[in-house]
C-alpha cells in the first residue's frame, strides 16, 4: 500500500472502513466523531476512485451527514469534525486506487448500502420533530421529505412533494379561523454574518445575524399535502438554492418560517434543522 506519511493511521483506516461495511450502514465506530471520519474517508476515497455506483453514492453521503449529525450533537466541536474531514481526505488522496485493500472496502461498502439503496423510507433526527423522507410514488402527489410543525392551532409542514428534489422547498400551512397571508419568508443564520453555530436562544440567531429568503410564489395546496382533518390550504414555494442553506446550519439549529398578513402582523412556524442534509442525500437515490 502506497500511503505516504502517517501510513499506519491511513491503513487502519481502511481496514475499519471494511470492518464497518461488514457491519451494514448503522456502523459502529469509536464514538460519533469517529463514526464520521471513516465515513469521510470512504468518501473521500470515493470521489478520488469512483469507486461506487450512483445509488450507493447517495447512501454513503445520507450516512455520512448523519453522522456528523450526531457527532454534532453529542457535543463534537464543528471545527473538529471539519478538521477531521480534511485529514480524511488527505489520507485517501495518498492511497494508490489500485490498491487491494481500497477494493476490499469497496466491495464490503457497496454491500452493506445495497440493502439501504433499496429502503423507502426512513426518518430522520429533527429535534422535537423528524425529517421524514418517502421514496415511493412519486408519481403520485405527496410528500417526499417533510419536517411537521405549527404557528398557533395551525399545522404547517415544510419539505419537499411531488417531483421530489427536482422542485422548490415548499412549506404548506392551513390557517384556522384567520384571514390568509400574502407573503412568506425562510429567516435561519446567516453564514456570513455569524459562520459558527448557534446554539443559544433556541438555536435561532439573533436578529442581526439572520438571513431571509422570500417565497417566490404561492398556489393551492394539493390535498395530498395537507395535514390529516384539514380541507385546504395553501403552499408557499421558496427557491431550491435556500435547501442548500438550510442544509449547511448545525442540526441543533433551528430556522422559522414567516408569514405576513396584510394587516401587519405575522404568523411563525419553528423547524429545527435537524438530519435535513442526510433526508437530501437519501431522497437523492430516487423513486422506488
Amino acid at each position: 500500500m502506497t500511503i505516504g506519511q502517517n501510513a499506519a493511521a491511513a491503513k487502519a483506516a481502511l481496514l475499519a472502513a471494511a470492518l464497518l461495511g461488514a457491519a451494514g450502514p448503522a456502523w459502529a465506530g469509536v464514538g460519533a466523531a469517529g463514526t464520521y471520519y471513516e465515513r469521510a474517508f470512504v468518501v473521500a476515497a470515493d470521489a478520488r476512485c469512483n469507486l461506487f455506483a450512483p445509488q450507493v453514492d447517495a447512501a454513503l453521503g445520507a450516512a455520512t451527514a448523519q453522522a456528523r449529525g450526531a457527532a454534532l450533537r453529542s457535543g463534537s466541536a464543528e471545527a473538529d469534525l471539519n478538521a477531521a474531514a480534511a485529514r480524511a481526505r488527505a489520507r485517501a488522496g495518498a492511497v494508490s486506487c489500485r490498491d487491494p485493500e481500497l477494493e476490499t472496502v469497496r466491495a464490503r461498502v457497496a454491500g452493506a448500502f445495497a440493502g439501504w439503496t433499496r429502503t423507502p423510507r426512513m426518518t430522520f433526527a429533527g429535534g422535537r420533530q423528524p425529517w421524514i423522507a418517502d421514496r415511493t410514488k412519486w408519481a403520485a402527489p405527496g410528500w417526499r421529505l417533510k419536517q411537521a410543525s405549527t404557528t398557533g392551532a395551525s399545522p404547517v409542514a415544510i419539505g419537499y412533494g411531488g417531483d421530489a428534489l427536482a422542485g422548490d422547498l415548499t412549506a404548506v400551512v392551513s390557517f384556522v379561523g384567520r384571514s390568509r397571508p400574502n407573503a412568506a419568508r425562510l429567516v435561519f443564520r446567516d453564514e456570513a454574518k455569524a459562520p459558527r453555530a448557534w446554539l443559544s436562544g433556541g438555536g435561532l440567531a439573533p436578529a442581526a445575524s439572520r438571513a431571509s429568503v422570500w417565497a417566490t410564489g404561492v398556489s393551492a395546496a394539493d390535498p395530498a399535502l395537507l395535514a390529516e382533518g384539514r380541507r385546504g390550504g395553501e403552499a408557499w414555494r421558496f427557491p431550491a438554492s435556500v435547501a442548500d442553506r438550510l442544509a449547511r446550519l448545525d442540526p441543533r439549529e433551528t430556522f422559522l418560517v414567516e408569514f405576513h398578513f396584510r394587516d401587519g402582523s405575522v404568523a411563525t412556524a419553528r423547524f429545527e434543522a435537524g438530519d435535513f442534509a442526510a433526508g437530501r442525500a437519501f431522497m437523492s437515490m430516487g423513486a422506488l
